[in-house]
C-alpha cells in the first residue's frame, strides 16, 4: 500500500502550508454592465472599487436572466475577494446560489474565500460541491481542495488533489511546485 510522507513533516505540523487559492469568473452572455463586470473580474485592469461599482450598477439597473444575475454576483464576489472583503464576497456567493445553485464557480470561489480566511474546514464542503458539479475550472477546485485538505491534516488527500489539478492543467507551475514538496514511499 502506498503511503505519503510530507517532505518537511515537522514544518508542516508547526506551520501549515498556505498557498494562494485559485478563483474563477463566470461569463455573462450579452453586453452591457454585466458583461463589463465579467471583463473587470477576469482582467483585473480596473481598481476593485470601480469594478465593484460597475457590477453593483449591473445588478441594480440591468434586466438579466437568473443565470446571468447569479454570474454577476459571482464576479462581484471575486472582486470583493481581490480587495480582501471576504464577508461581502461570501454574501454574493450566497445570493448567486439562491438564483442558480448549479454554477460550480459559486462553490469554487466560496471555498477560496474560506481559504483566504484560513477557515480550511469550511472550505472543504463548497470545494467538494464544485468538483461534483464539474466546474469549468475543475483544476482550480482540486488545487484549492488540496490546500484545504493539507491544512486540515489530510496530507494524502492533498497530494492526490494537487496531482489531479496538474493532470487537468499540466503546465500549471503552482501545482507543480506544490507536488514537488511531497515524497511518495511504498511499504
Amino acid at each position: 500500500m502506498k503511503r505519503l510522507r510530507h517532505a518537511a513533516a515537522a514544518l508542516a505540523l508547526a506551520a501549515p502550508v498556505f498557498a494562494p487559492a485559485a478563483t474563477a469568473q463566470v461569463f455573462v452572455i450579452g453586453s452591457g454592465l454585466g458583461a463589463e463586470c465579467y471583463d473587470a473580474a477576469k482582467s483585473g485592469r480596473l481598481s476593485p472599487t470601480i469594478a465593484v461599482d460597475m457590477c453593483t450598477r449591473a445588478l441594480r439597473e440591468e434586466m438579466m436572466t437568473k443565470s446571468n444575475r447569479a454570474a454577476t454576483y459571482v464576479n462581484r464576489g471575486v472582486l470583493y475577494m481581490r480587495d480582501g472583503d471576504y464577508e461581502k464576497a461570501l454574501a454574493d456567493y450566497e445570493d448567486a446560489e439562491r438564483l442558480d445553485g448549479e454554477q460550480g464557480a459559486i462553490y469554487l470561489n466560496r471555498g477560496a474565500a474560506y481559504i483566504y480566511q484560513r477557515d480550511f474546514d469550511s472550505a472543504l464542503g463548497p470545494l467538494d460541491k464544485a468538483i461534483a458539479l464539474d466546474t469549468q475550472d475543475l483544476y482550480a477546485a482540486h488545487y484549492n481542495r488540496a490546500i484545504a485538505r493539507e491544512n486540515t491534516g489530510d496530507v494524502e488527500g492533498a497530494y492526490y488533489d494537487f496531482k489531479a489539478a496538474l493532470d487537468l492543467r499540466p503546465d500549471w507551475t503552482l501545482a507543480q511546485q506544490q507536488l514537488a514538496r511531497f515524497t511518495v514511499t511504498t511499504n
